[in-house]
């Protein structure tokens, strides 16, 4: 079972600084127990078609992958979207952190995020930021 989800801003932020913070939180966890929404994959996705180099891009998401699995949305995170949204109403406008937060709510895991005030409003959610 994972203890922590990346939010996409994190991983992206990972990617590029390789921050030591993050690698020494890293080599406390086993393989598995931090993991991505397969919504912020979805994202990372969208930046290998645009970016400069997409057969790169893609090769480096590959081994990311390798070392952060993926979690599918399943009902349970639709569920938990459907609760937070009608808590939240419509004041947030960006409903892929509304899904990435309901699917780390469905699965009782801590969301690594770099941007926590875009979460913090969401019912529920357990959030670190690993570079501070």
């Amino acid at each position: 079972m994972p203890c922590y989800m990346l939010d996409t801003n994190m991983v992206i932020y990972l990617i590029k600084n390789q921050p030591k913070e993050v690698a020494e939180k890293f080599s406390k966890c086993l393989v598995g127990d931090v993991v991505m929404s397969a919504i912020t994959y979805a994202e990372l996705q969208y930046g290998v078609s645009v970016a400069a180099n997409p057969r790169r891009e893609r090769a480096n998401l590959h081994d990311l992958i390798a070392e952060i699995p993926v979690v599918s949305f399943d009902s349970r995170a639709a569920e938990a979207y459907g609760l937070i949204r009608k808590a939240t109403g419509d004041k947030k406008k960006d409903h892929l952190d509304t899904l990435i937060a309901a699917q780390a709510i469905s699965l009782d895991v801590v969301l690594v995020t770099n941007n926590e005030r875009d979460f913090l409003q969401y019912p529920g959610i357990k959030l670190e930021n690993w570079l501070q």
